[in-house]
């Protein structure tokens, strides 16, 4: 992030608190984990469903920070650093509200979950377990983040369009292999099968890749449309 950026970066993270659109896709993510864990369940399946279900949120994060600013204000915001920037600090800010959420879930889920497999006879190592939910939470933000820049403005204009796709898209994402973040969470729920900790390291830096090239692509296409 340069010099430039911050100051955006933090002009769109003020504009999110006090418009609190976070709290939809927050409270989404608290049902789903309120659904989903339960205390004593074994931790390493309870941090692959919580990982899992942060990648639509932070799609949907991305949906909100892009069309949080009336059309004037992105107007002048881009003016002022450029349409790149601008759109790269919504995108930052959605990434960054995806992380808080999934480093939050991990803790709550590491304190309830009981250190075990999923034969409730074999122990797993609580911190690497929770270091390894941890690193899955964060791949799933940054794919879903993709999802969300693939799925909003500019690249899709139309609601009609766009919410379809990105659905479909985080769907695809959990599900098809090959996927980083399908690789990340079937680690945690296969390691839970065999009480091992496996660090989705290469599923991390896979999705670190996908995001930066989708977010580069969405920033270029933003230079050369109107805001």
């Amino acid at each position: 992030m340069t010099a430039r950026t911050a100051p955006t970066v933090r002009y769109q993270t003020a504009l999110l608190l006090r418009s609190q659109r976070w709290l939809p896709p927050f409270l989404l993510y608290a049902a789903f984990l309120g659904i989903g864990v339960q205390g004593g369940q074994p931790l390493l399946d309870s941090l692959g469903y919580s990982a899992a279900a942060l990648l639509p949120v932070a799609a949907w994060l991305v949906r909100i920070c892009v069309g949080n600013e009336p059309p004037a204000a992105r107007t002048v915001v881009a003016a002022a650093v450029g349409p790149a920037r601008a759109h790269l600090a919504c995108v930052l800010v959605a990434l960054g509200t995806a992380t808080v959420f999934g480093t939050a879930a991990t803790a709550l889920v590491g304190f309830i979950s009981d250190p075990v497999g999923a034969d409730h006879q074999r122990r797993v190592p609580v911190l690497a377990a929770t270091a390894a939910g941890l690193l899955a939470a964060l791949t799933c933000a940054l794919l879903g983040t993709a999802v969300g820049v693939l799925t909003s403005r500019p690249v899709l204009r139309t609601t009609g369009r766009a919410v379809p796709a990105l659905l479909i898209a985080a769907l695809l994402a959990l599900v098809v292999s090959g996927s980083p973040a399908h690789a990340a969470v079937s680690g945690l729920v296969g390691g839970s099968h065999s009480a091992t900790v496996r660090l989705p390291v290469l599923p991390l830096a896979a999705a670190a890749l996908v995001t930066a090239a989708a977010t580069a692509a969405a920033c270029a296409l933003t230079s050369r449309r109107s805001p």
